[in-house]
């Protein structure tokens, strides 16, 4: 598609400079600070100033609406008529609007509410002139030509003198603060609600040093218009023509429903040009007042992966949670933290929050606080194979729901040490289901992994043992609780992940460390992680195992170079990628179910419902076995142990 010649844009550069800018400024400021009262005290100065200003303007509305009513030539009649009626009309009109607030207000921070208090004043005045009409007789009553003019010049004359204080506090704000600031260039990506609120917001703040030049857009009904006298280009690709004579150094993407790919292309066209390129907050977070739409940040790599929002039914969330007690294990990790989060808002009775750690759970307990959630909190430091204080915590507090998210994750660490890992994650996790079942807990639901299936690390087999527990729970003689469990891939930017290490390695200048060029991971968001397993908390019936939908499986070589490619450094030149091979229980792929599993739908078309093939085993024996080895502590032993339950499962061979 052809465009249209760019003019050349200049960066709103202020009239004065030098010594004169100076004075000019120092004049306005203080000019500014009589009328807004920023000078002093001087509450009578600014007072008496603001009824002289106001009464010329309604003086001079008033003589020229008679004016411009006979064209210039008034006769003697009306000439006495104007002259009798101003002094009432002028003090009826200062009258109602220092009645509507209008004379406390700051002058130089002029909106909709004071032009509305305005109008409505001056309409108040326009209804008493008319009343004149039926209360006097005809030649008392100004014409109605008069009165209608005279509103019209009353209202505009003001909102004049108010944008004119409201563009002179800009330009002295801007002689001060844009001395040390660089300026930006802004193209804004999409024409639309949120671009045109960023441009509204940019535009009012020139002192900012970012001004928006442009905008770019796909839709062709919105290409050659403009938008707060903006000229909107398209399509988005134009913008490699444009740059140079508009002198563009930084993209903002506001298309809140920009595909990922879609993304990618606009940063590499950033790239290209030589800009950098930021992306607006999220629709949920303007709403919610949580940041402000100038708040631009840098377009960070969970922004490229593909992810698709995720629809949650929350009143079914909500029901299955509000006023109950809820206990969350592993409460200040990255998964646990979030649970805690999201199940405060659905109002739970109480949520027990256990951790071992005492700095995480104090963090996360202080955040919930900071949002006002902190009546329903009860942080409990406990370590979940501890069995004695499981079973107090668990008896005092009678939850009804426990999420369990307790576990040691870190792969190479647990081949080390294989009986902690059997331990915390297994053991722990038998005990606590078996308490769970003996107190009455109406659902578990335990938080898995896809490493769990065909397992070739000690944490994945771990995993896939407890699995098996909490099925066999489930058919426990005289059990009522329904167990259930979850099965995702890596989150993105959990504690000792891929990408907060990338981030670090980065902000080392390198090298980024990649263990194989061909290894590849599933990732999902750790809130939209959350948001699913609530939902499966209210799917289950007990006994199944669920997996999350986690989408196409992304490639960490790629991941690492985009990486690399955000942060303004080029892949291989600047910052190099180094290939360090597996480590030890590492796959190059994962998977998301075993060959003996049933893939079945849901009712949310984002979670799958596997039915275990397996026979049901003799938990209790193998479990006592475990018991046995992890104490002896042999690595070699409890790799074997694990193999003879897990015959899927490929030990590393040390």
């Amino acid at each position: 598609m052809a465009i249209a010649n760019t003019p050349e844009l200049s960066p709103f550069p202020s009239p004065l400079d030098g010594l004169v800018r100076e004075k000019f400024v120092g004049f306005v400021r203080s000019i500014l600070g009589l009328l807004d009262g920023s000078v002093g005290s001087h509450r009578v100065r600014r007072f008496l100033a603001l009824l002289l200003v106001y009464a010329l303007l309604f003086g001079g509305s008033f003589l020229l609406a008679y004016q411009l009513r006979w064209d210039f030539v008034v006769s003697e009649e009306f000439v006495a008529q104007c002259r009798q009626l101003l002094l009432p009309v002028v003090l009826c009109k200062l009258v109602l609007l220092h009645s509507f607030g209008q004379f406390r207000s700051v002058l130089s921070y002029f909106g909709l509410a004071d032009f509305a208090a305005l109008c409505t004043a001056m309409i108040v005045v326009s209804v008493l002139m008319m009343a004149l009409w039926f209360v006097a007789t005809a030649t008392a009553a100004p014409p109605r030509g008069v009165i209608l003019m005279d509103f019209v010049l009353s209202v505009g004359t003001v909102t004049g003198f108010r944008l004119v204080l409201r563009i002179a506090r800009s330009w002295s704000v801007s002689g001060q603060l844009r001395t040390t600031l660089e300026d930006r260039r802004i193209a804004i990506i999409g024409a639309r609600d949120v671009g045109e609120a960023l441009a509204k917001d940019l535009l009012s703040k020139r002192w900012t040093g970012r001004y928006p030049v442009l905008f770019l857009d796909d839709d062709s009904n919105r290409i050659g218009r403009t938008v707060h006298g903006l000229p909107v280009y398209g399509p988005i690709e134009s913008i490699k023509t444009l740059a140079l004579g508009a002198r563009v150094n930084e993209l903002v993407i506001t298309l809140t429903d920009a595909s990922p790919k879609r993304m990618k292309e606009i940063v590499d066209l950033g790239r290209q040009i030589g800009a950098s390129t930021l992306i607006v907050p999220s629709f949920t977070q303007l709403a919610s007042g949580e940041v402000k739409i100038d708040r631009t940040r840098p377009v960070a790599i969970e922004d490229l992966l593909g992810r698709i929002p995720v629809n949650l039914d929350s009143e079914e969330i909500g029901r299955l949670i509000r006023d109950r007690v809820v206990l969350v294990t592993g409460a200040g990790g990255s998964i646990g933290s979030e649970l805690c989060r999201q199940i405060v808002g659905h109002e739970p009775k109480l949520l027990v929050m256990v951790d071992q750690t005492e700095n995480v759970l104090f963090e996360i307990e202080q955040e919930l606080i900071s949002n006002r959630q902190g009546m329903v909190l009860l942080p409990m430091i406990a370590d979940v194979s501890d069995e004695s204080a499981v079973v107090s915590l668990l008896e005092r507090t009678r939850p009804e729901i426990i999420f369990h998210a307790a576990a040691h994750k870190h792969v190479p660490l647990m081949e080390r040490q294989p009986s902690e890992a059997i331990k915390n994650n297994t053991l722990a996790t038998a005990m606590l289901a078996r308490t769970a079942s003996a107190v009455g807990v109406s659902r578990f639901v335990f938080i898995s992994t896809d490493k769990a299936v065909n397992p070739t690390s000690v944490m994945g087999c771990s995993k896939r043992l407890s699995e098996r527990v909490i099925q066999a729970r489930q058919r426990a003689l005289g059990n009522q609780t329904k167990f259930l469990a979850v099965r995702f891939g890596n989150v993105l930017g959990s504690s000792g992940s891929v990408i907060p290490t990338f981030r670090k390695q980065i902000a080392q200048g390198g090298p980024l460390t990649v263990t194989h060029p061909e290894m590849t991971r599933y990732f999902m968001t750790i809130p939209e992680a959350v948001g699913l397993v609530l939902q499966t908390a209210t799917l289950g019936q007990g006994g199944e195992i669920f997996i999350l939908d986690m989408n196409e499986p992304v490639k960490i070589m790629d991941m690492a170079r985009q990486m690399i490619e955000l942060s303004g450094y080029k892949p291989g030149i600047d910052i190099e990628i180094k290939i360090t091979g597996l480590r030890p229980g590492e796959k190059l792929y994962e998977e998301l179910r075993h060959t003996s599993q049933t893939h079945e739908p849901t009712e949310h078309s984002r979670i799958f419902r596997l039915r275990d093939g397996s026979s049901s085993d003799d938990v209790e024996s193998w479990l006592h076995e475990l018991r046995a080895v992890a104490s002896e502590g042999d690595p070699r032993r409890i790799k074997a142990a694990m193999q003879r339950i897990v015959p899927e499962y490929t030990p590393f061979a040390d």
